[in-house]
């Protein structure tokens, strides 16, 4: 058995999955730890176990629809180390590449994919003026325009670099107006402020300030959108962990324009203390938005996703609320991204 473990890791690579059932196998006179999405990383690594000579292992269980990013690591030099046996690697926006592996019943979406012969939309980077949360400063701003013509609403992505460029929602959107499981949408990807992203996405009137002043009205010039002010709260606002609380506070706020609200893996409390974001929840402020929420069960945010939803639903808050088996991470984030737009822009 622990030869054909090794034998199946080098086969169809590491981890070695029956059924349930996932193990890691490494060949050595000593082994690394194991880091990943379900133990915090390198603040709580795992050690294998040997199970013949040169032979090392680690199990767990997973549901066989989930996603897992990992990786080996040294706790004595603090490196990470390469698995020989999974040649997928992922960035993970910081400064690592993790190893991945979905389980059977997973995989990456089918409509992050661009296909041949199929209409795109137009992808134009502008530079936009920041001036209220950086004086004098300017904003590297992607702009998306269907293939179609006519006015159609937007959505307004934070991170948007990211979502752009890791998550593909250009060709998501692609994809999914072609064959129809969405509205044709615009959108509007703002770029963050890098160190500066803390201060503008928790729950920022600045940066409000900048999208309804300036993002908005210089998308409007280049982008064929409809009326806000004839339909409103027909704009949508994507956010991902600080920007899924960005996004949360920004329908709150603005819930005339922006009526569609996706969170994904939202941060609603720091050392303690909830965010304004969650306040207005419980004062029941714009009960009128459509909110839709996302969170891996592997996320260290998924207690504090847990808690927001008897407040917002006792309180009036039409929300759908997912979880799935997967971490804090894009893949996870784009995987979801379609189900996210066909509820909230239905054709």
């Amino acid at each position: 058995m622990n030869t054909n473990l090794l034998e199946l890791a080098r086969k169809n690579g590491n981890p070695v999955i029956e059924g349930n059932h996932v193990t890691f196998v490494w060949k050595g006179k000593s082994a690394p730890c194991l880091i990943d999405d379900i133990h915090e990383w390198e603040e709580n690594p795992q050690k294998l176990t040997r199970i013949a000579p040169d032979l090392w292992t680690y199990s767990l269980d997973l549901n066989r629809d989930a996603y897992l990013e990992y990786s080996f690591y040294d706790p004595r030099t603090k490196r990470r180390v390469k698995d020989p046996l999974n040649k997928n690697t992922v960035f993970n926006g910081i400064k690592h590449y993790n190893h991945f592996f979905y389980m059977p019943e997973a995989g990456p979406t089918l409509y992050a994919v661009k296909r041949k012969g199929l209409p795109s939309g137009k992808v134009t980077r502008h530079l936009a003026d920041t001036w209220m949360i950086e004086e004098g400063g300017e904003r590297e701003l992607y702009l998306y325009q269907p293939p179609v013509n006519g006015p159609v609403p937007l959505l307004l992505v934070y991170d948007g670099v990211d979502y752009l460029k890791r998550a593909r929602l250009n060709v998501i959107v692609d994809n999914l107006i072609h064959e129809k499981r969405i509205q044709p949408i615009a959108m509007a990807f703002v770029q963050n402020g890098g160190k500066r992203r803390g201060v503008e996405y928790a729950c920022s009137d600045a940066t409000l300030m900048t999208v309804e002043h300036s993002i908005l009205p210089f998308a409007a010039k280049k982008l064929n959108l409809l009326n806000i002010k004839q339909q409103r709260g027909a704009y949508g606002v994507l956010g991902a962990s600080f920007g899924g609380l960005m996004s949360m506070y920004t329908g709150l706020r603005l819930p005339d324009i922006f009526g569609k609200v996706i969170v994904q893996s939202g941060v609603f409390e720091a050392e303690g203390r909830d965010f304004v974001a969650v306040d207005l929840i419980r004062l029941k402020v714009s009960r009128e938005i459509k909110i839709w929420m996302t969170i891996g069960q592997f996320d260290w945010l998924l207690n504090d996703n847990r808690r927001l939803q008897p407040m917002m639903r006792e309180n009036g808050y039409d929300v759908t609320y997912r979880e799935a088996g997967a971490g804090h991470n894009y893949a996870f984030w784009r995987d979801e991204l379609p189900r996210a737009l066909e509820a909230m822009f239905p054709l």
